[in-house]
């Protein structure tokens, strides 16, 4: 009646004569974590069933946990391994030594023969100029040697082999078609050079790819960009090749996500010294992630309502509590536990969805159950 009066001691209050009581503390609040879950109540099953409806439980337990990321993929040339052949003079084309795309050449090889009368000038410079260095008695015999030296440069800035400059000091006179050769060993990858076509210095003749090594371009989600890094390493496979696995690495991240697909291009250098991997093929990329230790369980224990993860966990008494929890990194069909779980402790799997149903349908009858003649509840079914 006087809330406002208080003692230390019991008996009764001078104002109205009534016994005083017990002020009672309020109780401990629980660990965040073992907070009983809104909605939910605990469940006891007998064991016979348990095995009915083939529930079982498993020891939430630490073990080394590698979240690895799994993705598909596009093989791609190695764009710093193209090669676009041109000349630097204008020239017509005498005849084609690489005839077709498709055709492997090697580094060196003659790709086309072509006359330019531009270039047949400069072979007769450079002859000229080696006559007049070579004549002892000739006054101007220093003069001769910078010629030659400047009628070299010439040629090799028009991009004539030094075999080939060896080949006109040997033969004495200018031919009447040079080869322009390979510049690296690779694929024909595409061809504009016909028998008898002009071409100019803007003019791409072949494009040559060297496929013994590859990008793949891969896309990663957003939310698995915190487990990605240069220099990773990958494993890729195909699906038409089973067994056979091709190691890789991450080079290169791009800096943007695709607004569709709310993913990150990721792009891997893959050996292929054999060049089984062709341009266009699809495969699978398997990102290797540096293992650690982590509480995990399995993720069917996990019930996801997409605001909270619950798991149900059984006791010394063989009661199911249901427990929000806190998951991280998901992998080998195995959720990492940051909260909510110790190690040792047991969850339910195999009969999640069974149990989340009959633990709502306690918490709904607890709820609507009349009190009880003590002021309290009957605590669930008859």
């Amino acid at each position: 009646m006087h809330p406002s009066y208080t003692a230390d001691h019991p008996g009764d209050c001078p104002i109205c004569g009534m016994q005083l009581v017990p002020i009672e503390s309020p109780a401990a609040p629980q660990p965040a974590e073992h907070r009983p879950v809104d909605g939910m109540a605990a469940v006891e099953l007998s064991s016979q069933r348990q095995r009915l409806i083939g529930l079982k439980n498993t020891v939430v337990r630490c073990v080394p946990f590698a979240a690895a990321i799994r993705t598909s993929g596009r093989i791609i040339f190695d764009e710093t391994r193209i090669h676009h052949v041109h000349t630097r003079y204008e020239a017509y084309v005498e005849h084609l030594y690489a005839d077709f795309v498709g055709k492997y050449v090697k580094r060196g090889e003659p790709l086309v023969a072509i006359y330019s009368p531009e270039l047949l000038t400069a072979e007769q410079e450079y002859l000229l100029a080696l006559g007049t260095k070579g004549d002892k008695d000739n006054p101007g015999r220093n003069l001769g040697i910078d010629l030659v030296e400047s009628a070299r440069q010439k040629l090799l800035l028009w991009n004539i082999s030094a075999s080939d400059i060896q080949e006109l000091e040997r033969r004495g006179q200018p031919s009447h078609t040079l080869k322009l050769r390979a510049p690296a060993s690779g694929y024909v990858v595409a061809k504009t050079a016909v028998h008898g076509m002009r071409v100019k210095p803007e003019d791409s003749l072949f494009d040559i790819v060297d496929l013994s090594q590859v990008w793949v371009l891969a896309d990663i989600y957003e939310y698995e960009l915190p487990r990605l890094q240069l220099g990773q390493s990958a494993t890729v496979t195909v699906s038409f090749w089973p067994g056979k696995k091709w190691e890789g690495r991450v080079s290169y991240i791009f800096p943007w996500v695709d607004t569709k697909t709310r993913t990150v291009r990721v792009r891997l250098d893959v050996a292929n010294p054999q060049g089984e991997l062709k341009a266009e093929m699809f495969a699978d990329v398997l990102l290797q992630v540096a293992p650690r230790s982590a509480l995990v369980i399995p993720e069917d224990a996990v019930l996801e309502s997409g605001v909270r993860k619950v798991v149900f966990v059984l006791d010394d008494a063989g009661v199911l509590k249901p427990r929000e929890i806190q998951t991280g990194d998901r992998a080998d069909h195995l959720y990492e536990v940051r909260s909510g779980l110790s190690e040792g402790e047991r969850v339910a799997i195999g009969a999640s969805f069974l149990l989340d149903s009959e633990s709502r349908l306690q918490s709904a009858l607890g709820a609507m159950s009349p009190p009880s003649a003590d002021g309290g509840s009957d605590g669930g079914r008859k």
